[in-house]
């Protein structure tokens, strides 16, 4: 519907993966491999090994984050800094870590996007005394929080608590971020570890010239591990960093054929099946060090480039950003935003992210983390509507690069479609106690459009609206406008689902009736509720509203009204009743638009003009004209169907033709029936109605030829080279001679025995036999409804006697003309398709892949005629008697094409002497008796031999000794290139390959020269054309 179409038209930049346990979609790029506890903790590593430096991550002294609640102080914090003042004591959070607002903020972050701070117990932000923890640098047991966990974590998990009296210090900054990103105290005591064995000697080594996953796997041992298939999982998750970053997403895109790419796609796959070496001593260890280093080096020599490749880079900050919403209550941000979003900004040399992007990112992630909390804090969706501003202002600056554009356009698509799916159908969404939602909502829906551009082409989707239809909406009260017409259709729509249904089905008019007044009544409930409940808040962007739900209501009670008499044959009393009715609820609506217009400078004529009115005048003809079209709806809607779900399989044994031909057809014939119903005369109409018809049945002709094409059967000619005496082949040929004489035997084992050999038609050929019947199908049936429009009595004589003079002028007898001339030439495609696929794919193994291979008199065609009468028995057994006979036709001349495949392109397997041509051409009259006495003379004899001259005309050439086509060659080369003689020290023209093969075809000489096994042939060859030997 609306809301459906809005968000497809914005979704080309924007990905399809819908966020978990939401309907938002991800805007930033399908990421395959890695799982987001994957991401997470590889982000947790990255901004470990950015941080490193700074306190509390391995720096000298540890950062602490002191509340004023926790240690008291009356001073204000930079706007920077963390908490608000108070004392512990009098926090009122106690050691189940409840919470309480203050209402002026101190971080800066927080008083910018309106979020309040929180107080906190000791317990939230403390550590236990050093004798219970480890040293700040590593954080402690009692704040472990198991890692891995993608889910909510709930108040108290994780986290220990200790007597009030034991003396606590504050987290520093590292020991928050781990229990944000939920990574458990062995991987971060790891990772410290890990980090200090690497950077030994290298304290002033920046972030981004370490290649991070690498050198974890250099130094992190098994030992670190409880186990080792918990190594192999971590060892296996920084080789897919590694894959993502250099290989599927690298910043610097790769070429194909990149050696150090193959070569890493070679290591990674192998960690697929065992655990890689990571000694100093393993050569596989070497090969991943060094590939990755040059790959993460190119074009730079200063940074390593692993990490900030799109989308893996945006995932990876993303994972970071979601850590400042606290773990304990996922609605609230952490009152040491400042701080983390600092040290964040330590990873954007690595990631490759900019400020524009931060912004961009965060504003996501506020919006995103609204939503997963089941829309509980406002706060939220106001601070990500405060960080557009800063995203305006980025979008406006003129140095935009391609990513940072495809990313605003994908991210506020993302954040525009949730929104506007609610917009647009807020009657659904929004009740009386949450109505005032609608007012967070809509100013951020405007504010993305403004910042994507004015101009923003939104889908006019309605059922009742033909694909296509669009509004251009270039300033806030227009989109208001669409958001309030889209969500009257909407909540129209709920009231009218069961009616609908009841009204098209119903064939008695007073029941009918019923509905149609019990529906104009609760269009007047909707109307009132519409002025009462949600026109008051959108008057502020809009000031006509009120009136434009009226309008819409009025096109949407018309709409059904129309179907409504569209059902029926006849004027009634009870369709009076509804036209009055309809007339009534018409002046209620005008009368609120007139109301709510009065400040409008035409005074609410405009909107008035839209209200299309209830008229009544030439109502039977009308009727009748829109009855057609609903029909011919039903029968376009059959034909969608077809083309989706048709498998072309016969409906049934006495019936072989497509499912959905029946039914396209069944539906063709009761419309014409129930058309011929209606008691009055039929006029010109009836030539829209067939004229309509016969357009669906071009349509689905169509779609029944479209089956491909034969040359995508036809194999790829092989490149020409001479037949060399001496070549390994021609050797290898002679050692196998002595087995020759068995290899008919396997064959004919190959293909079922001499008794019962098996058809090699396809599924999908007898799938265009069905094609086929179809269209013959189609074709009959045709004829009667052509006679039914034809020759009914309903229809004026005026009528007929114009269809007359129509049909004389265009030298057409019926109304289906055009459509059975589309018939005849479908059925010869079809026709050629099925018979080039079932000889050239369906039967190449025993014709292109075996006939003539090695030796002509060890591979015959015996063999692959038996298959070939099977295959047309079964053809035969398929199709209609109308369709055997040019499809019979087809397959001929599909096998003549490919005996003379192998007689001139065999490739190398095949080589051919002078004297085999007389095996040749008795096997190929066995061929061409094969259809002079199939299917009882579908094919005359005559035909036969017409189609059959050109492979006829290659085997005699065949015949001809070697001087003979050398002569002939060099003659018909040098005339077909004006030439004339060739002259000493002159080369004959290779002559160019038509594929139009025929005995006095240069191309076609010199590939019987090449298939020649003598040496005229090969020192000819060799000194006109320097062609290759076969090897």
């Amino acid at each position: 519907m609306a809301r459906h179409s809005r968000r497809e038209s914005f979704s080309d930049i924007a990905a399809s993966v819908v966020c978990p346990d939401t309907d938002l979609l991800w805007p930033f790029g399908k990421l395959d491999g890695l799982d987001r506890d994957e991401i997470r903790e590889t982000a947790y590593e990255i901004f470990f090994a950015a941080c490193r430096s700074s306190p509390g991550f391995g720096g000298r002294t540890a950062l602490t984050f002191y509340s004023k609640h926790n240690g008291g102080g009356d001073n204000e914090g930079d706007g920077v800094g963390g908490g608000s003042g108070g004392s512990a004591k009098g926090s009122g959070f106690g050691s189940l870590g409840r919470k309480e607002v203050v209402t002026t903020p101190t971080s800066r972050v927080k008083r910018a996007l309106g979020l309040k701070m929180l107080k906190r117990s000791p317990s939230r932000r403390m550590s236990p005394a050093a004798g219970a923890v480890s040293s700040p640098s590593s954080p402690g047991n009692g704040s472990s929080i198991g890692g891995g966990s993608s889910g909510h974590i709930s108040p108290g998990a994780g986290f220990s608590t200790v007597p009030p009296s034991r003396p606590r210090r504050p987290l520093t900054s590292a020991e928050i971020m781990r229990q944000q990103m939920r990574v458990t105290e062995q991987g971060d005591t790891r990772l410290r570890k890990t980090l200090t064995r690497t950077l030994v000697g290298q304290t002033g080594k920046r972030a981004e010239t370490m290649i991070l996953p690498l050198e974890l796997l250099r130094h992190v041992k098994t030992s670190e591990f409880s186990d080792a298939h918990e190594y192999q999982i971590w060892q296996r998750r920084q080789l897919k960093v590694i894959e993502a970053g250099l290989l599927l997403h690298p910043s610097i895109p790769l070429e194909k054929t990149n050696n150090l790419a193959m070569r890493l796609r070679e290591v990674i796959r192998q960690s697929e099946t065992k655990p890689i070496d990571t000694g100093k001593t393993s050569e596989t260890m070497a090969t991943l060090c060094n590939v990755v280093i040059s790959l993460s080096c190119r074009n730079t020599t200063d940074v390593c480039r692993w990490a900030d490749g799109y989308p893996l880079n945006i995932h990876l900050y993303i994972a970071l950003l979601q850590s400042v919403f606290d773990v304990r209550d996922e609605t609230l941000v952490l009152d040491e935003i400042d701080e983390l979003l600092e040290l964040m900004k330590k990873t954007w040399s690595m990631l490759g992210i900019t400020r524009p992007v931060h912004n961009l990112c965060f504003t996501w992630v506020l919006f995103h983390q609204y939503i997963v909390t089941s829309q509980m804090e406002p706060d939220l969706l106001g601070a990500s509507h405060a960080m557009l501003a800063e995203v305006a202002n980025d979008a406006k600056k003129s140095d935009r690069d391609a990513l940072y554009v495809k990313l605003l356009t994908s991210t506020l698509a993302s954040m525009q479609g949730w929104t506007e799916k609610r917009l647009l159908s807020y009657h659904e969404y929004f009740q009386r106690g949450n109505v005032g939602l609608i007012e967070n909502l809509l100013p951020l829906a405007l504010s993305s459009s403004r910042i994507v551009g004015e101009d923003v082409t939104i889908s006019q989707g309605s059922s009742s609206q033909e694909k296509g239809d669009v509004m251009l909406v270039d300033c806030s009260g227009e989109r208001v406008d669409y958001y309030i017409r889209a969500s009257i259709k909407n909540a129209f729509s709920k009231v009218t689902e069961s009616m609908k249904d009841k009204v098209s089905e119903t064939e008695e008019g007073e029941e009918a009736a019923k509905m149609l007044l019990q529906l104009a009544k609760e269009t007047e409930n909707l109307a009132l509720r519409e002025r009462e409940c949600f026109s008051p808040i959108l008057k502020r962007w809009y000031t006509v509203a009120a009136g434009v739900a009226s309008v819409s209501l009025h096109q949407c009670y018309g709409s059904i009204l129309m179907q409504y008499l569209a059902g029926r044959s006849t004027i009634t009393k009870e369709t009076v009743e509804v036209l009055q009715t309809a007339g009534k609820l018409e002046k209620i609506l005008v009368q609120m638009v007139a109301e709510d217009s009065e400040e409008c400078e035409d005074g609410g004529k405009g909107l008035v003009r839209e209200m299309v009115p209830y008229e009544v005048e030439s109502i039977i003809l009308r009727l009748l004209k829109q009855w057609i079209d609903e029909k011919l709806k039903t029968v376009r809607e059959c034909l969608s169907r077809a083309k989706e779900a048709e498998t072309w399989n016969p409906k049934s044994k006495s019936e072989p033709y497509a499912q959905s031909a029946g039914e396209l057809m069944k539906l063709a014939k009761d419309a014409i029936a129930e058309f011929f119903e209606v008691p009055i005369g039929i006029t010109d109409l009836v030539h829209d109605l067939a004229e309509g018809l016969e357009q669906l049945f071009q349509e689905y002709t169509t779609f029944v030829a479209s089956c491909g094409s034969k040359q995508s059967y036809i194999p790829t000619l092989p490149p020409l080279t001479r037949c060399n005496r001496d070549s390994k082949f021609v050797k290898l040929l002679k050692k196998a001679t002595p087995c020759t004489a068995s290899s008919g035997e396997d064959l004919n084992n190959l293909t079922g025995g001499d008794h019962h050999p098996r058809p090699s038609t396809s599924r999908g050929t007898q799938r265009l036999y069905i094609r086929l019947n179809t269209l013959h199908f189609l074709s009959s049936q045709l004829h009667s409804l052509n006679k039914s429009l034809s020759l009914n009595p309903s229809v004026l004589p005026a009528t007929r006697k114009r269809n007359r003079e129509r049909t004389t002028n265009s030298s057409s007898s019926s109304y289906f003309d055009s459509t059975q001339a589309g018939i005849e030439t479908a059925s010869t495609h079809v026709s050629e398709v099925a018979a080039y696929r079932l000889i050239f794919l369906d039967s190449h193994s025993v014709f292109h892949e075996r006939l003539y291979v090695g030796d002509v008199a060890s591979a015959r065609i015996k063999p692959a005629l038996r298959i070939l009468k099977q295959n047309l028995t079964l053809m035969t057994a398929i199709l209609a008697d109308r369709a055997q006979a040019s499809a019979m036709r087809e397959v001929m001349k599909a096998s003549f094409e490919a005996v003379l495949t192998v007689l001139l392109a065999g490739g190398h397997s095949r080589v051919f002497y002078r004297n085999d041509h007389e095996m040749i051409e008795e096997d190929f009259e066995s061929l061409k008796k094969v259809y002079c006495t199939c299917g009882e003379g579908l094919i005359p004899e005559e035909v036969v031999d017409r189609e059959a001259e050109t492979v006829e005309g290659v085997i005699q050439l065949m015949s001809q000794p070697t001087e003979q086509l050398v002569e002939d060659f060099s003659i018909v080369t040098c005339e077909a290139s004006g030439m004339g003689l060739v002259g000493a020290g002159q080369r004959l023209p290779m002559p160019p390959t038509t594929g139009r093969w025929n005995r006095s075809d240069p191309n076609t000489i010199l590939r019987v020269l090449c298939y020649r096994d003598d040496r005229v042939a090969n020192r000819f060859l060799k000194k006109s054309f320097q062609l290759g030997r076969r090897r």
